[in-house]
């Protein structure tokens, strides 16, 4: 056996021990993180779902065990299901009109245009208010006698007379919706600006040559370019959106006649507001269940850009 021979054979388990400690020194890095995430995410997740098996109230706060009870009479309750076609409704508007116009303000900024640098602050002010401030503004707002919405709309002639948008079943839910898109539409609008500064300006000047106008450039060059950005965002805001309890709490808490409520509000008015804390955490449930499948349409958008 030759000495350089020799040489590699003791190297290699000083290699191999070197690769175990390694590891082992990343997964003493990494525990700290997953014992916190643990901690502060999965064990009140596991603690929801045991609540959700046991009926409690504030007159017998003794928990007494029910099983699967909570989600039978969910299913036969028309109040669940009224809460889910609000939560669709809610979510799928939301996220459709705050993507549609944080597009289109995007590309009007990404022009060189004059004073772009004030008018991309300003845009950007609904995003930075706080969400409890933004609802008082627009409950203001849509107030009957001092409201801005229906003085603009008197003026005009669009309507008679006053309308209490917050307060009719017909209007309420498009009224916090229009408020969600107004607050929400900077942040779609800051996703898209970026990705629209990436997109390859070749490509726009082959086309061009190629005669395509601009509206044909936008549609087969720069969306497809923006595709996978565009996803992780409606998948990120659907997200959001879903779990927007500010706006609707603090605008109509849920009403009138229950034409608001959506998940984060009926979990909340059914625990803190009714003391029902069983059947609250099996909402609660039932609505992690549903951003899940999201999440993991989320995380692999990631690893596939990844």
């Amino acid at each position: 056996m030759t000495t350089q021979s020799l040489a590699t054979k003791h190297r290699q388990p000083r290699k191999a021990r070197g690769l175990g400690s390694g590891r082992g020194l990343a997964l003493l890095f990494v525990a700290p993180s997953v014992l916190l995430v643990g901690l502060l995410m999965y064990t009140p997740m596991v603690q929801a779902f045991i609540e959700s098996l046991h009926a409690t109230a504030f007159l017998s706060p003794q928990p007494e065990f029910v099983g699967l009870e909570h989600y039978r009479n969910m299913l036969r309750d028309d109040t669940f299901w009224r809460v889910v076609r609000n939560s669709v409704t809610w979510t799928l508007a939301v996220v459709l009109f705050q993507n549609l116009l944080g597009l289109a303000s995007a590309v009007l900024l990404n022009q060189n245009l004059p004073g772009q640098g004030v008018v991309r602050t300003l845009v950007l002010l609904p995003w930075v208010l706080p969400g409890v401030v933004t609802a008082l503004l627009w409950r203001f707002m849509y107030d009957p006698q001092l409201g801005l919405v229906n003085s603009l709309l008197l003026s005009s002639g669009l309507i008679n007379s006053a309308t209490g948008w917050l307060a009719e079943p017909n209007t309420a839910m498009a009224a916090v919706i229009l408020a969600a898109v107004w607050k929400g539409f900077p942040f779609s609008m800051v996703i898209f600006l970026a990705a629209l500064q990436g997109v390859d300006e070749q490509q726009l000047e082959a086309a061009q040559l190629d005669g395509a106008n601009p509206w044909q450039r936008f549609i087969h060059v720069t969306i497809p370019s923006m595709s996978a950005i565009i996803r992780l965002n409606l998948l990120l805001t659907t997200i959001f959106t879903f779990n927007y309890f500010d706006m609707i709490w603090v605008t109509t808490r849920g009403g009138p006649l229950d034409s608001t409520h959506i998940f984060p509000t009926e979990i909340f008015e059914l625990g803190f507001g009714q003391g029902r804390f069983g059947e609250a955490a099996a909402y609660g449930i039932v609505s992690v269940l549903l951003l899940a499948a999201f999440a993991i349409l989320y995380l692999r958008e990631l690893t596939q850009d990844a």
